[in-house]
């Protein structure tokens, strides 16, 4: 599939399940921790600088950004989780909004799971890897800020999340939004899924 990314745009930012796009469009899903790296994940790979927008804070998404590329397929941005900040009741509306688009959707094509190779994998990234999993919804670990890791470093943290039974055989990509390391990887694995 030839996509040209020019034609690329913010579709819709979703705050209720029935603004969900349903078009039947292959949806490629950005899932992680706030701010493990998402936004920059999606402008890396669309070429765009600031198309999805880096919070200052963390925590700060509270919609499903859907973004249309080629009128063919869309890159589904998934609020962050696991922010300390947010009140209980708030966390909960958002974890409902993820929730139900996750369920209800029936054109995920791939979801992107994004773990930070610092930090290795929280409680929060085990929940949703267990549930896709358990869900049989295809996914592959993106392991972001490999920039701030040296090669020795990076192999190891890449080592142990291939090791953890959350991830199973899943893919570990290195990702470095800096030096664009894992970018053509990352678009190889998607374009697997939407053939």
């Amino acid at each position: 599939m030839n996509l040209n990314l020019n034609k690329t745009g913010l579709s819709i930012s979703a705050g209720r399940p029935d603004q969900f796009p349903a078009d039947g469009l292959p949806q490629i899903v950005f899932s992680g921790r706030s701010n493990v790296g998402k936004s920059s994940l999606i402008n890396a790979l669309l070429n765009r600088k600031s198309l999805a927008r880096v919070s200052s804070a963390p925590g700060k998404t509270v919609t499903v950004n859907f973004y249309i590329i080629d009128g063919r397929l869309y890159f589904a941005d998934l609020p962050g989780y696991g922010y300390a900040k947010r009140s209980a009741e708030r966390k909960g509306g958002f974890s409902a909004l993820t929730d139900a688009y996750l369920t209800k959707s029936g054109n995920i094509a791939l979801v992107l799971q994004l773990v930070d190779l610092k930090v290795g994998l929280t409680e929060d990234d085990r929940m949703m890897l267990d549930w896709l999993n358990a869900n049989k919804i295809p996914f592959c670990v993106i392991g972001t800020k490999a920039d701030k890791l040296n090669k020795t470093e990076q192999a190891a943290s890449v080592s142990a999340l291939c090791a953890d039974p959350s991830v199973g055989a899943s893919p570990v990509i290195p990702f470095s939004s800096l030096k664009g390391t894992g970018k053509d990887e990352v678009w190889k694995k998607i374009l697997q899924h939407l053939d």
